[in-house]
């Protein structure tokens, strides 16, 4: 057993701690054993991250963009401590529980208006996964099964399993090593960059020309609305997801959005549809919705959707998690949902996007830099060679923050409860780092 002191570890603890986790344990995208450092963090409170020997970091990354409350929110913990003692989980194949049906009713609620069906996910991934086989089974039960394929845009990032990774980019993506043995689906160019630029009518005709092309085997289209987020960062027009929906609906084409990332209020709006003013036939919600604290997803759909698929040959949706509706996960969720709604969650994000905008200001006309953006409660320096992320992580807890690069990108997605102050201390982070950065070629 590892112990404790005061919120810290020994250092022989410490050390002992990281030596089995190099050995033993894989980390995101890391080799076996692990070749770069991690930090052994023993506590969390806020929205701060203790490491084991007593220093903290502001947690600029709302681990990985779910910790929207912060940690150890006394409403969640309460959610928690309450399900707990009532049980743990129960199989959700016949039988129901108060925290699923609570839950659902307010995703229902809160989602664009047509969406009335919820599908329980254990994570994003597997929610994507139930999207698409929605979708692919829709057709199916209306006798099409030659619409077995999606429209979506290079530049995305929708999960690491198998449906996933085929609609994710297939080029610079981080799954092309796997694109000789995935689904093949049909892929647009990347959206222009820039939230507020004008539109590109020959992006659009691509668009519409591709559509009309293959509508004949297209399932539906799948994005994430207005911020393409671990395949580049990128933020785009709300004219092109108009487009989408638009092209949806001429050629009788089913609208997925990803709102994993983007939804409950990530990039000003509480969905990323809402910039558009669209709503899609099948929406995926995850990450920010537990509040960070438990894994859980959920698939939406219009009543079209899951009439369809139910009135086919199989009469059923075929997918079934073990932990679907986990009561745990449901009621700090349904917590969660009621904490976002109980504050001003859009004043904390517009702060955050003022205080990295001014924060970053500059940042853009550095040497190494190749562009600086912000949306919302999303702050992103590219960079214009490959990022080291040892020596940024460094330069980063120098200011007394974490972040985690990647790629070419040095990006901050801070839990809205940050105050000013904190979101400065991210912001001055970001800026120090895009300072230490080089241009491409006099890295080489």
């Amino acid at each position: 057993m590892i112990e404790l002191t005061l919120g810290r570890m020994s250092p022989a603890e410490a050390d002992r701690l990281l030596a089995f986790d190099r050995e033993h344990i894989w980390h995101p995208y890391g080799p076996m054993p692990a070749t770069a450092p991690v930090l052994p963090v023993v506590s969390a409170s806020g929205v701060r991250l203790t490491l084991a020997d007593g220093t903290e970091l502001i947690d600029g990354m709302s681990s990985w963009w779910a910790a929207v409350h912060g940690y150890n929110h006394p409403a969640l913990n309460a959610a928690v401590t309450r399900q707990l003692g009532k049980m743990a989980h129960v199989m959700f194949g016949g039988l129901t529980h108060p925290a699923a049906v609570e839950l659902a009713g307010k995703l229902v609620e809160l989602s664009p208006a047509p969406l009335t069906k919820v599908f329980f996910a254990d994570s994003g991934s597997v929610a994507v996964e139930v999207a698409i086989k929605m979708a692919l089974q829709y057709w199916r039960s209306q006798g099409r099964p030659e619409k077995h394929r999606l429209l979506t845009v290079r530049g995305g990032y929708h999960g690491d399993t198998f449906g996933d990774m085929a609609v994710c980019d297939p080029v610079n993506g981080m799954h092309h090593l796997f694109s000789d043995v995935l689904a093949r689906h049909v892929f647009a160019p990347p959206p222009p960059l820039g939230y507020a630029a004008e539109p590109d009518e020959a992006y659009l005709t691509e668009l519409a020309a591709l559509a009309g092309e293959h509508a004949h085997e297209l399932a539906g289209i799948i994005v994430e609305p207005i911020v393409q987020g671990a395949g580049g960062m990128r933020f785009y027009a709300p004219e092109y997801l108009q487009a989408l929906r638009a092209l949806a609906d001429e050629h009788g084409l089913l609208l997925i959005l990803d709102e994993i990332a983007t939804g409950f209020g990530r990039t000003g709006e509480l969905w990323g549809s809402d910039h558009a003013e669209i709503a899609p036939d099948i929406m995926c919600v995850g990450k920010a919705l537990t509040g960070g604290y438990m894994t859980m997803a959920a698939t939406l759909c219009t009543d079209e959707v899951a009439h369809g698929i139910s009135a086919g040959e199989a009469g059923a949706l075929m997918h079934g998690p073990t932990y679907m509706a986990n009561p745990l996960a449901a009621a700090v969720a349904s917590a969660s949902i009621d904490l976002l709604l109980s504050r001003d969650w859009r004043t904390e994000v517009d702060t955050i996007e003022a205080v990295l905008t001014a924060g970053l200001e500059g940042a853009a006309d550095l040497p190494g830099v190749a562009g600086v953006r912000v949306l919302g409660g999303i702050g992103v320096v590219e960079a214009r060679g490959p990022v080291d992320v040892t020596a940024a992580q460094a330069i980063a807890m120098d200011h007394g923050v974490w972040l985690r690069p990647f790629g070419k990108l040095v990006y901050a997605m801070p839990p809205y409860v940050c105050t000013e102050d904190e979101t400065g201390h991210i912001a001055d982070a970001l800026y120090a780092i895009a300072e230490s950065l080089v241009p491409d070629d006099a890295a080489q």
